[in-house]
């Protein structure tokens, strides 16, 4: 055999490595790219709401929303962190004040509790209980702002969770699991429906005690989604976002011309490695900022607001005043499209009351009675309420059993929590707990029941919004719960 005979032999050997044409480089390469043409003008026409929706993720063509007309365009989730006691809030026990003092009957059976002081005596409420409104719902001394705003409210006294601790409690309110890892409730919400304003995230959260919350930004976590659906931490005073504002000695438009740049280099980088999802995230991200540094500072300018407004915050007074500018922050970024605004108060467990349950909740219910009630008050006047779903609550409740004497342990068997607005019942109160408090008996509503219903009523069905992991459909509720259809209006 020749030189040229061997060369021609060795040339038509099938190469080792086998390199498949993805869809989207044939629609780049044949027919001269008129197929990307036709591709591109189809991605820019994906629409949910009347706006124009971020391109789902090519791995995930089921997560499309709404899937039904929507109730709610948006949601504030005040979060009291550490478990704030129904049955001194919300949810009175005549019974239970019989039997303070006594140990816990057996007849409702063995329960666990953190502390592991199950057998300590009963403890009543020392608060005054009062029925308000036309609704004649039973509201504690603790609460007489919010207790003016019980007609816009459904109280929902059946509530239960899985978890006994604050770390894995707090986890599964905010992401359905008791185990960390998973996507917040928030970024699911970010992920079906977007954001209205294109110069802000879907997502924002606000803290009253900055890098206190209990898990961290754990919390609000996009977890294995792409982290453009995470939440976003506003901050209340300086600069609303670290890291936002341009470095001494940068302007507008040397930081435009950065950024178009890297934005070129991205998108060069792109086309040569298409299966590079994350890198699409990260441009993203990087042309959020960029509108971010002139919308967020906008919407947290509350000198725009009248001094009759402040006031309904209690902004200017103690203690008011930080939770109060938390709020009005709310009301500011729904009326700015913002899909979910969730605002911790207590941060750090500060609602959690072993001892002291007097002077602990006491205190947080001074900072946060008045701010809530305003929000309530404020939306309904603006006529935002019918389209924004506040919902308030903790991780779990307390105990009718008291500890230390005059405190409450974790109770995760039975707890309330309200909505109000959004598509909810307006004065209406749904399930109850046993005679003394402990456990959910009538009407029992999950965590899961309680996204479920969330995201029914922004019309999103739960069983429908679903992102691939790992070959697997996962779902915000884990496959499991059902929306709470007796209390929408």
């Amino acid at each position: 055999m020749s030189k040229l005979d061997r060369h021609s032999s060795w040339q038509l050997r099938p190469p080792h490595r086998v390199h498949y044409v993805t869809r989207r480089e044939m629609l780049a390469h044949c027919g001269m790219g008129f197929g990307a043409l036709a591709f591109q003008y189809l991605l820019s026409q994906e629409v949910a709401f009347g706006e124009q929706k971020q391109p789902k993720d090519p791995l995930n063509r089921q997560a499309v929303g709404p899937h039904f007309s929507p109730r709610a365009k948006s949601v504030i989730f005040l979060f009291m962190e550490g478990g704030p006691s129904h049955i001194d809030l919300f949810d009175p026990k005549p019974v239970l004040e019989k039997l303070a003092g006594q140990p816990l009957p057996e007849s409702f059976g063995p329960v666990i509790t953190p502390m592991g002081e199950y057998d300590a005596p009963l403890m009543a409420s020392r608060r005054r209980w009062k029925q308000h409104g036309q609704s004649g719902i039973w509201v504690s001394d603790w609460l007489p702002h919010i207790a003016t705003c019980v007609d816009d409210l459904t109280i929902i006294r059946s509530c239960w969770a899985n978890g006994l601790n604050h770390s894995n409690g707090v986890c599964q309110m905010n992401t359905g699991s008791i185990l960390g890892g998973r996507p917040s409730l928030g970024a699911w919400v970010s992920y079906g429906l977007g954001t209205e304003n294109q110069n802000l995230p879907a997502f924002i959260v606000l803290e009253d005690a900055p890098n206190k919350v209990v898990n961290g930004a754990r919390n609000w976590s996009s977890g294995f989604m792409p982290a453009r659906y995470q939440g976003v931490a506003l901050r209340t005073e300086g600069d609303p976002i670290r890291d936002l504002a341009n470095p001494p000695g940068i302007g507008m438009e040397r930081q435009s011309g950065k950024r178009d740049l890297l934005r070129e280099l991205d998108r060069r980088f792109a086309r040569m490695h298409p299966e590079e999802s994350e890198l699409e995230a990260k441009i993203r991200s990087y042309e959020l900022a960029f509108r971010m540094q002139a919308a967020a500072p906008l919407a947290v300018d509350l000198s725009q607001e009248t001094a009759e407004t402040l006031a309904l915050y209690g902004i200017g007074e103690e203690p008011t005043d930080r939770f109060g500018r938390m709020c009005l922050l709310a009301r500011r970024l729904v009326e700015r499209g913002v899909r979910f605004v969730q605002l911790y108060h207590g941060a750090g467990s500060r609602w959690d009351a072993h001892s002291k349950l007097e002077e602990n909740h006491g205190k947080n219910c001074r900072e946060s009675d008045k701010p809530v009630a305003g929000l309530i008050q404020d939306l309904k006047r603006r006529g935002l309420l019918e389209e924004t779903l506040v919902v308030w609550g903790g991780e779990f409740g307390r105990t009718p059993m008291s500890e230390k004497g005059d405190g409450r342990d974790h109770n995760p068997y039975g707890f309330t929590m309200w909505m109000a607005g959004g598509g909810v019942k307006a004065g209406y109160v749904y399930g109850a707990t046993d005679e003394i408090g402990l456990h959910a008996v009538e009407n029992r509503v999950h965590v899961h029941d309680l996204h479920a219903t969330i995201l029914y009523l922004l019309g999103i069905d739960h069983m429908k919004l679903v992102y691939h992991y790992k070959g697997r459909p996962e779902r915000a509720t884990l496959n499991e719960g059902e929306p709470v259809r007796d209390i929408l209006a």
